[in-house]
């Protein structure tokens, strides 16, 4: 470990550098005149593959004009040139979070917030709390709950009844596959004893007495989802424009949504027309197992309505093979250690093979969510079958498993060999005992040892996208990257890092939230990387990533967001060196923060 730059390093940056300067000195001077912004004194990481290191960036328009030293880039200065200095911290393509929900991660800013709320106690006060200070809203909404602060690991509609007793509640667990509600929200679903569950769902019953317990799994969500008031077009748009300046508070300036439809693109095209969309999206359209030739002329449509565009664009479709560990609805090829049950794929072998290929063939990327490692068998055998079936698209193959939770050691080196990207929430395997126990437990330790492998994938030689699955945890990439590299909680836990040898370098991190995640969205011509042409997305740090010890990680904050050449986020001062401050145990603030005027 180490505070500052060993000789050495500072050798191998200025000779870096100079290759840089050299490069981009050959290209010549735009005739065009100026920059119009600059960005200097940084430590610029380009997020090339190559080690480029650099100490500035100059823009012109929304491209990056040149990369080089301070010397060099102030030397393209004009009376009208906006200046940033980085002050020696990180400078990195803006991050792109690879996996996402991103109008659902808006709405969430507007419900209860469980997600840094660890213990019961703390689950109820903020509920309550919550609910009196809304006391006009006819359904008490909240997401991000635990289940290991609860006995035997779920709640009860009794613990809700009491906190929120005059008015239906609705608490989404925090990995979005469980629902809890009170006695007033099964009664306005109409919710019984003798209510069925629904194919591919669960309604928790009492062993005794058989009434549901105010526990509803996957599908059976929808039960009480159907009668919940839905927000109003106006409310979603409301919903995405704080979705973009949380993104741009958190440094990221494109995102991959993992799921759509047709409404939802309309939200996204609304704001590109109106000049307000300022992150890129890359959107998934869902769809499962029912899917045929309709469906995939239906979908043929809306990408020809949205084709490739900087801004906004389809060309993905996200399906799901299985649930989640903590609800036992995960898909696994052996039996959870502590249940009867290994979880039933969501779809059959063939089912899914069938839909995998009818996409294949009409050339668009699928995304599958697999996080058991039946499912993600499933997945991958899928991809393996369409491609010795279909002709290469055009695009070629970007096929993707999302989430990848616990893999069997046969399945790991398959990412590579098929060419199948690993895309990764890394803060989902933040070893927090609120987060981490129940998984554990349900999986046993054989199992757990094989937990989030994103080290094994890329050493076999498969591509890693890293994204955050918000609002299922912090929007926050720093969590993410910390976790990558240290495999411990912000704070340090457990000493040495939980599956350690899991750790990926700081260098191919940064690459997973950047040019990996370009790639995965068939953008790496021209974002992702920090070269002259590259769109001007860029995000600066507070410190210098590569000179902090790994555990220190967090103490580097964004200072300030440019998307498509313009400052839309300045860090307000504030005490402490460089207005550092670490956030807490789940990556959330005490309080939120201005964005600077757009």
């Amino acid at each position: 470990m180490r505070s500052g730059p060993s000789s050495l390093r500072v050798f191998a940056i200025a000779v870096a550098t100079l290759t840089v300067g050299i490069i981009a000195g050959a290209q010549g001077d735009d005739p065009a005149g100026p920059a119009d912004l600059v960005v200097l004194n940084g430590r610029v990481f380009a997020a090339d593959g190559r080690g480029t290191a650099a100490e500035a960036v100059a823009i012109r328009g929304n491209t990056i004009r040149r990369v080089g030293t301070t010397g060099e880039i102030e030397s393209l200065r004009g009376p009208s040139t906006i200046t940033v200095d980085a002050r020696g911290g990180t400078v990195l393509p803006g991050f792109n979070d690879a996996h996402l929900h991103f109008v659902s991660g808006g709405l969430a800013l507007d419900k209860a917030n469980l997600l840094d709320a660890t213990t019961l106690p703390e689950i109820e006060a903020r509920i309550s709390a919550f609910a009196a200070a809304h006391p006009d809203r006819p359904w008490v909404l909240g997401r991000g709950w635990f289940y290991e602060p609860f006995e035997g690991g779920l709640p009860t509609r009794e613990i809700l009844d009491r906190l929120v007793p005059d008015r239906p509640a609705h608490m989404v667990a925090y990995d979005g596959h469980t629902l809890w509600v009170n006695s007033k929200a099964l009664a306005a679903a109409g919710i019984t004893r003798h209510t069925r569950d629904p194919k591919n769902g669960t309604i928790v019953r009492d062993p005794k007495t058989g009434e549901p317990t105010g526990v509803l799994k996957e599908a059976a969500k929808a039960l009480v989802n159907d009668v919940v008031p839905q927000p109003t077009r106006e409310d979603r748009l409301a919903a995405l424009r704080a979705a973009v300046r949380e993104a741009h508070r958190f440094g990221v300036t494109s995102v991959q949504n993992a799921h759509g439809d047709a409404e939802e693109f309309e939200l996204y095209d609304e704001l590109r027309r109106r000049g307000e969309l300022k992150v890129r999206v890359y959107s998934a359209l869902e769809t499962g197992g029912e899917a045929d030739g309709r469906t995939a002329d239906r979908f043929d449509a809306l990408w020809k309505k949205y084709p490739d565009d900087p801004l906004f664009k389809t060309g993905a479709v996200k399906l799901f093979i299985d649930g989640v560990v903590e609800a036992h609805t995960a898909a696994m090829l052996a039996p959870y250690a502590n249940a009867p049950t290994r979880g039933t794929p969501l779809m059959t072998a063939r089912a899914l093979d069938r839909v995998v290929a009818l996409f294949d063939r009409r050339g668009w990327q699928v995304m599958i969510h697999a996080i058991g490692d039946r499912g993600i068998r499933m997945a991958l055998d899928a991809f393996e079958r369409a491609a010795s079936r279909n002709p290469a698209p055009a695009r070629g193959r970007r096929h993707r498993v999302e989430h990848i939770e616990t893999t069997d050691p046969a399945d790991i080196p398959r990412f590579g060999r098929l060419g199948v990207i690993a895309s990764m929430e890394p803060f989902h395997a933040n070893p927090n005992p609120s987060q981490m126990d129940v998984w554990s437990r349900n999986v046993g330790p054989a199992r757990a040892s094989r937990g989030w492998v994103w080290g094994s994938i890329a050493a076999s030689g498969g591509r890693l996208a890293f994204g955050s699955d918000w609002p299922v945890v912090t929007l926050d990439p720093r969590m993410g990257v910390n976790m990558a590299v240290n495999r411990t909680t912000p704070d340090g836990r457990p000493p040495g890092g939980w599956n350690p040898g899991q750790k990926l370098p700081l260098a191919r991190v940064l690459e997973a939230y950047t040019s990996g995640a370009a790639w995965a969205s068939f953008d790496e011509d021209r974002k992702g990387t920090l070269a002259p042409g590259r769109l001007a997305d860029l995000v600066i740090l507070s410190h210098d990533l590569f000179a902090l010890p790994p555990a220190k990680l967090l103490d580097a904050v964004v200072t300030t967001t440019i998307f498509d050449g313009r400052v839309v986020y300045s860090r307000p001062a504030s005490p402490g060196p460089q207005g550092a401050r670490r956030p807490d145990e789940r990556g959330g603030w005490p309080g939120r923060e201005p964005t600077a005027p757009e």
